[in-house]
C-alpha cells in the first residue's frame, strides 16, 4: 500500500503529502488541490503563472516551490516543457501506469509519461523536487529529473544533447535555449542559429567528449567529459556558503542565472548571471525596439514614435507585442522616405540574423544605404575599425548605450512635422531623401548642380543649341548611372561578401552567364549555376503568365522568408519572355532519391534520420502557415521538393509561388493550408514506409510492415514511428476539419504532444487503427 497523508487547510485547499496511488488526479477546476513533497518545499499541480505575463492563455502543470509567497514559488519543471491547457483539463496517474494530462470532456491526451505496462504502482514527489513513478520494491521507473525543462535543481544533470528551454510567456515556444556542445562548450542560443553567450571548457587532447552538466547543492555547475573529469565549472557568488535552496535556470528574458533563497528577505537572490548586460541578449526587446538602461535597469523603447507607443517594460522576443508596431513598408510611403540617425546605437536584423559587413566610413556607410533600395538600415561602428554593418530585413531590433561609439541609420517613411515633433527621441534626427522607382537615392548637391546648369544655359544663350545638346547628353548619362546603381547589390556586394544574402535582380543575359548557357540541367526547367562570389545557385524557369508587379510582390515575400528548413530565394529575372527564380543550391539531392536508394539499410540510425527529416519538413510548413506575415501555402509538397544538405538537414523548395501569384485557388471543400496538411500526411507515410505508392497500396499492409520492422529492431525508437504513423493517418482524413493543424503535427513529431488512434477511412475497408495500438 502507498503511504498517503491527507491534510486540509482552512477547508479551501487539499494537500497530498509525499506519495499518491494509482488513480490520483488533479483537475484544472480545482487548482487549489496540490501534491506536496514530504519536506514541504515543492508542490505539484496546476501552476499560476499570471504574474509572469498578463496575456497568458491557459495553464501549465508541473512542479513549483512551495515557499508561501506567490512570487517566490517559481516553477522548476513543467509537463511537456510548458504545454498550456485549459482549466477543463485533468492530470492523472492512470490505471495502466501512465501519468497523463488530458482535456475534458473529449478525453484527448495531450501529454503522457509513456510508462504503461512497466508496473507503476505509485508516484512520489521527492524532497529534492524530483517527481518519480515507482514500481514494486520502490524501484524508479520514470523521473522528471531525466527530462529537464528550464531549470536544474541540486543533484540534477543535463546530459548531452539535452537542452534547457526558456519558459514562454505565451502558448508558443521560446526562442531561447541553453545547450551543451560536444566539444566542451556551454552556450545560450537564439532559435538555434545565433549564439550570444558561450563558456568554453578544456577537453582532453585525447579525443575527449562532453557527457553532461551537473548542478550541485553548493551552487556550482560543472561540465564533465565521458571520463567524468571536470572540464568547466561555474560558481554562484555564495559558493559553499550556508546550505540554502538553489537552482540553475534559463529565464524567459533569455538570460541564464543561479538563484539562492534568502530566508531573511524571503526572496530569490541572483548569485551568478551569464550575460551581465541584459541588452547583450540577442533580441532582448523584441521587434522594432531598442534596449537601453535607466536608473531602474534595462528598458525597451520603440525605434521611433511613429511605430507605436514608447514602451517601458522589458519584453522578450517570444512575446509578439513588444509595444512597437511594424514600420511602414518603404515601398508604400505616401511621402518621401527619411533616414533616421540614431547616435550611440547598434541595430541588427532579427529575422533572419544575416547582417553583413563592409569597410566604409560613416558617411559612405549612410550613402551606401541611401543608394541601395534593398538596404533597410546600417550601423557604422565608429571604433576605428571602419566596419559598416548592412541590414536587408525590416525585422530590426537593437540596443543603445552612451559608451557605444556606433551610429545607426534607419530608413523610415517620413512623418508630418507635427507628429514627429511629439515626444521625439532625443537621440534621433531625420534626413529627408526622395523616393525613386529605381531605389532610394540621396545626392547632396544634386539640385544645386541642376540649377547651376540651367543658369549656365541662360547666360550662354549665344551658344544655346550647343548647350542644350550638352545638357541632354549629361542628363541621359546621369540616368544611365542611376540605372546602373540598381545593379550594385549583385555586381559589388556579391563580389565583396561571399555570404551576401540580399535579393538580387538580374537580366536574362546575366542569368544565362551564371548557368553557363543552360548546360547543367538538374530537372525540368531547373539548372545549376554559380554566382561571381562562387556561391552555387539553382535557376528555375517559370511559365507563369503574370504581371511584373504581382511577380515582384511575390518574390519580395519569398525573399523575406528565412528558415533553417526552407531553401532561400536568392534573386530573380523578369523580362517579357523570361521569368526565372534563383534559389539556394542544396548539394545532397532530393528526398526521394535518398529515400528510395537501395543502398540504405533500414537500421535504427536510418529510422531516426527519417524522423528528423519529417520533423524538419513539418517545421518548415509551420513557418509558412503560421510564422510569416501572411499564411503561405506550399501548394506542391512532395518528396521531390524536399532537398537534403550535407548533414541530411531537409530544405523545402518550390514553395509559395503558386499561392502568392493566385495560380492555385482553394476548393470549396478544403483550403490551401488544409491541402498542404493532406500532402504532408502522404509524404510522412512515404518517409516511414519507404514506399512511393502509398494511396495505391493497402494501408493495412503498410502499417503491418512497419510494425514488423519495429519488432525486428526492438522497442527503441518505436514510439516515434508510432506517433508518425498515427499523425500521418490523421492528416489523410477526407474531412478537412478532422485534420490536425501543422503546429499540432510538429509537437507530436517532437514528442511533446501525444496522439490518439485515428478513425478509419471512409473510402477504404482497412481497419488501420488495429495496427497502431
Amino acid at each position: 500500500m502507498c503511504e498517503i497523508r491527507l491534510c486540509k487547510l482552512n477547508s479551501e485547499a487539499t494537500i497530498w503529502r509525499f506519495q499518491v496511488p494509482i488513480g490520483f488526479e488533479i483537475s484544472g477546476f480545482d487548482r487549489s488541490k496540490t501534491w506536496v513533497s514530504q519536506n514541504g518545499v515543492f508542490a505539484f499541480g496546476f501552476l499560476d503563472t499570471s504574474s509572469r505575463g498578463g496575456d497568458v492563455d491557459g495553464y501549465v502543470v508541473g512542479i513549483r516551490y512551495n515557499l508561501g509567497d506567490k512570487a517566490a514559488n517559481m516553477p522548476v519543471w513543467t509537463v511537456g516543457g510548458g504545454l498550456r491547457v485549459s482549466e477543463n483539463s485533468t492530470i492523472r496517474l492512470n490505471l495502466d501506469g501512465r501519468m497523463i494530462l488530458f482535456e475534458n470532456p473529449s478525453g484527448l491526451i495531450v501529454w503522457s509519461s509513456n510508462t504503461s505496462g512497466l508496473g507503476v504502482q505509485k508516484a512520489t514527489l521527492l524532497d529534492n523536487g524530483n517527481l518519480v513513478l515507482m514500481g514494486g520494491g520502490d524501484n524508479v521507473l520514470w523521473e522528471s529529473f531525466n527530462i529537464p525543462t528550464s531549470t536544474l535543481l541540486p543533484g540534477q544533470s543535463l546530459q548531452f544533447p539535452q537542452t534547457l528551454r526558456a519558459p514562454s510567456t505565451k502558448s508558443i515556444s521560446s526562442y531561447y535555449s541553453f545547450v551543451i556542445r560536444r566539444f566542451g562548450e556551454l552556450a545560450l542560443v537564439w532559435e538555434l542559429n545565433v549564439t550570444y553567450w558561450r563558456a568554453q571548457g578544456h577537453l582532453s587532447s585525447f579525443g575527449g567528449l562532453v557527457k553532461e552538466a551537473r548542478f550541485d547543492a553548493n551552487g556550482v555547475l560543472g561540465l564533465f567529459d565521458t571520463g567524468d573529469r571536470t572540464v568547466l565549472s561555474i560558481s554562484s557568488k555564495d559558493f559553499e556558503g550556508p546550505q540554502v535552496l538553489r537552482h540553475f535556470r534559463i529565464d524567459s528574458d533569455g538570460n541564464l542565472r543561479i538563484y539562492s533563497w534568502d530566508k531573511v528577505s524571503h526572496q530569490w537572490k541572483v548569485g551568478w548571471q551569464a550575460v551581465d548586460n541584459q541588452c547583450n541578449v540577442f533580441g532582448s526587446c523584441g521587434l522594432y525596439s531598442l534596449c537601453g538602461y535607466n536608473s531602474s535597469g534595462p528598458i525597451c523603447d520603440c525605434l521611433y514614435e511613429g511605430s507605436m507607443n514608447w514602451g517601458n517594460d522589458l519584453s522578450t522576443v517570444d512575446s509578439d507585442s513588444s509595444g512597437c508596431r511594424k514600420m511602414v513598408d518603404l515601398g508604400n510611403c505616401k511621402m518621401n522616405a527619411s533616414i533616421m540617425v540614431l547616435k550611440q546605437t547598434v541595430l541588427y536584423g532579427l529575422y533572419p540574423p544575416l547582417d553583413f559587413d563592409l569597410m566604409l566610413s560613416e558617411g559612405a556607410c549612410k550613402e551606401y544605404c541611401s543608394n541601395d533600395s534593398t538596404c533597410i538600415a546600417v550601423t557604422s561602428k565608429n571604433d576605428g575599425s571602419g566596419v559598416c554593418t548592412v541590414k536587408r530585413t525590416s525585422f530590426i531590433t537593437g540596443y543603445r548605450n552612451p559608451s557605444v561609439p556606433a551610429t545607426s541609420f534607419l530608413k523610415v517613411c517620413q512623418v508630418p512635422q507635427a507628429v514627429s515633433a511629439r515626444g521625439i527621441n532625443p537621440h534621433t534626427s531625420f534626413i529627408s531623401i526622395p523616393i525613386s522607382p529605381k531605389g532610394y537615392i540621396e545626392h547632396e548637391g544634386y539640385s544645386q548642380n541642376f540649377v547651376e546648369a540651367i543658369g549656365l544655359i541662360v547666360l550662354l544663350t549665344v551658344s544655346g543649341f550647343l548647350s542644350i545638346e550638352m545638357f541632354v547628353f549629361w542628363f541621359f548619362y546621369r540616368r544611365r548611372q542611376i540605372t546602373a546603381q540598381t545593379r550594385i547589390p549583385f555586381r559589388k556586394d556579391v563580389q565583396m561578401n561571399p555570404h551576401y544574402s540580399g535579393l538580387i535582380r538580374l537580366s536574362y543575359e546575366e542569368v544565362v552567364a551564371i548557368i553557363a548557357n543552360f548546360t547543367d540541367q538538374l530537372g525540368p526547367s531547373v539548372y545549376k549555376g554559380v554566382l561571381s562570389n562562387k556561391m552555387p545557385v539553382i535557376a528555375k524557369v517559370l511559365n507563369n503568365s503574370v504581371s511584373e508587379k504581382d511577380f515582384r510582390n511575390a518574390v519580395s515575400t519569398l525573399g523575406a522568408m528565412h528558415h533553417r528548413n526552407l531553401v532561400s530565394v536568392r534573386g530573380f529575372c523578369f523580362e517579357p519572355n523570361h521569368i526565372i527564380l534563383l534559389s539556394e543550391y542544396v548539394p545532397n539531392g532530393s528526398l526521394d532519391s535518398w529515400l528510395f536508394n537501395t543502398e540504405h539499410e533500414l537500421n535504427e540510425g536510418n529510422w531516426q534520420h527519417r524522423l528528423d527529416i519529417a520533423l524538419g519538413v513539418a517545421r518548415a510548413l509551420a513557418y509558412l502557415h503560421m510564422e510569416c506575415q501572411i499564411c503561405v501555402a506550399h501548394g506542391n509538397l512532395k518528396l521531390e521538393n524536399v532537398l537534403l544538405d550535407e548533414k541530411l538537414v531537409p530544405k523545402v523548395t518550390d514553395f509559395g509561388i503558386k499561392c502568392l501569384l493566385g495560380n492555385e485557388a482553394a476548393s470549396s471543400s478544403e483550403s490551401l493550408p488544409e491541402k498542404d496538411i493532406y500532402m504532408f500526411g502522404e509524404m510522412l507515410l512515404q518517409i516511414v514506409t519507404c514506399k512511393r505508392d502509398i494511396m495505391g497500396s493497402s494501408l493495412h499492409n503498410l502499417v503491418s510492415n512497419v510494425n514488423e520492422e519495429l519488432k525486428l529492431e526492438g522497442s527503441k525508437g518505436s514510439e516515434g514511428i508510432e506517433r508518425a504513423v498515427r499523425i500521418a493517418l490523421w492528416c489523410l482524413q477526407n474531412q478537412p476539419f478532422l485534420r490536425p493543424s501543422i503546429s499540432e503535427v510538429v509537437k507530436i513529431l517532437e514528442g511533446t504532444l501525444s496522439v490518439d488512434r485515428p478513425p478509419t477511412f471512409a473510402f477504404r475497408q482497412d481497419q488501420v487503427d488495429e495496427n497502431i495500438n
